[in-house]
Formats: structure tokens, C-alpha cells, sequence
């Protein structure tokens, strides 16, 4: 899933840099839990308004849910939206 987080891209880094237990990575194909800030990661050479021209919010945060428990899983989205 994606969902935008609000401020931007340095909403959206503070956000990725908040969670402890999903995993930062450049794919979203693993049983852990992991996110994934294309403007920080796989689009970082663009600037905000050609991310937008690309359909790509600069706040855009991708999360694959992996197999841990849900309960764990929301608790450090919560705690990492807590933190911007």
C-alpha cells in the first residue's frame, strides 16, 4: 500500500527514519515489513515539482506488509506518525 505523508519529502524521511521495525529498502518483495520513499530513494534526483510531474508525491510512502505480528506492526507506524 501507499499512503502520503504529510509535509513532504522531509515529513516522509522522518517518518521512514522513526520506524524500528520495518526495513528501508529499495524493493517491497520480502516477508518482513518494509517501506520505501521514492523521493528519497529511487527518484531522489528529481526535485519536488518534477516528482509531481511524474505522478509521484513528494510525501509518497510505500509499505509491504510482511508477516510479523499486526500488532507490531502498527504500533511502530503509530509510533513513527507520532514522531512528525
Amino acid at each position: 500500500m501507499a499512503v502520503n505523508i504529510k509535509g513532504g519529502k522531509q515529513n516522509g524521511i522522518k517518518f521512514m527514519d522513526s520506524l524500528k521495525m520495518a526495513s528501508n529498502e529499495v524493493h517491497v518483495a520480502d516477508i518482513r515489513t518494509c517501506v520505501l520513499h521514492p523521493a528519497s530513494a529511487t527518484h531522489r534526483q528529481l526535485s519536488d515539482e518534477q516528482l509531481v510531474a511524474c505522478g509521484i508525491n513528494p510525501g509518497l510512502v510505500r509499505l509491504s506488509v510482511g508477516l510479523e505480528n499486526l500488532e507490531d506492526i502498527l504500533e511502530d507506524i503509530n509510533t513513527a506518525l507520532d514522531a512528525i
